[in-house]
């Protein structure tokens, strides 16, 4: 299984083309939010004095809850290459459990993820001490990444169950189209869930990214609204999308935690299922 890893890392790292591609979902948000986003909803929360700050940290933890998710799909475009050009069918006659070989690629994948996900961080800190913000202390970077684990496993997880569907190329460049175009506005980062129509909203709550989003932004904002009146504190985070709510009820950390772990466990257990299925037809 370790070395099914290697091989499938040794072959996306050695496409640089398809490196770059899988930040360029990254880039497109990041560009968004510098070229024009940023200003906008600065202007909307002129009331607090580092509004900024808020924006810019707001928007790179929306980035980061994403930022697995192109890569992810880059890695396992190789389970797809395998598919189509029946190399997979060598893998199935081997000694190698099917359950090992879906394992290799859901690992292979994690690992880009989180790499990918690492340097969006470092590129996002960058970007809000130059805009003017501070840098995270220690404790909340070491709390970021280890949170990061637990979100790219969970976009891992659900990527690869969206894949195990697929075996063309065709269909699954445009899968990995349309995700990429819709994962901006299913996780509230184009758009604060508040300003959503209801039943969108619903969708963006379900969505198990979009928890890991609004824990990323819990942690990385905690210390820049502490300086914020209480008032314009929960103004901001109502409507930049810091919480969720159902109904009434306001979810607990805790809660979207145990949501990512079980959508995690979920959807790599239908996605290794479907793959080890359909390799017995």
């Amino acid at each position: 299984m370790i070395l099914f890893t290697t091989r499938n890392l040794k072959i996306f790292l050695r496409d640089k083309v398809s490196v770059f591609m899988s930040l360029l979902a990254v880039f497109i948000v990041f560009g968004l939010h510098v070229l024009f986003l940023g200003d906008v909803y600065t202007d909307g929360f002129s009331s607090i004095t580092n509004a900024r700050e808020l924006i810019d940290t707001n928007a790179m933890a929306g980035l980061l809850g994403i930022a697995s998710v192109s890569p992810v799909m880059g890695v396992l475009g190789i389970m797809i290459s395998d598919k189509a050009g029946k190399i997979s069918k060598d893998f199935y006659s081997s000694p190698m459990k099917h359950w090992k070989m879906a394992t290799g690629y859901i690992f292979s994948s994690f690992v880009i993820g989180y790499i990918m996900s690492i340097i969006t961080f470092v590129l996002g800190q960058f970007y809000i001490v130059y805009n003017g913000g501070t840098i995270l202390p220690l404790p909340s970077i070491f709390k970021v990444l280890l949170l990061l684990l637990l979100v790219t496993f969970s976009n891992t997880a659900l990527v690869f169950f969206i894949t195990s569907f697929f075996k063309s190329m065709n269909a699954f460049s445009t899968a990995s189209t349309v995700l990429g175009t819709l994962i901006g506005f299913i996780t509230g980062i184009y758009l604060p869930i508040g300003m959503l129509p209801t039943a969108v909203q619903w969708i963006v709550k379900a969505f198990p990214s979009s928890h890991g989003v609004v824990l990323l932004r819990q942690i990385m904002l905690k210390d820049a609204l502490a300086s914020v009146p209480l008032v314009y504190a929960e103004e901001f985070k109502a409507g930049a999308g810091v919480t969720l709510h159902i109904g009434e009820h306001q979810m607990a950390a805790s809660e979207s935690v145990l949501m990512l772990s079980f959508c995690s466990i979920l959807f790599f257990g239908l996605a290794a299922y479907n793959v080890s299925k359909k390799s017995k037809v």
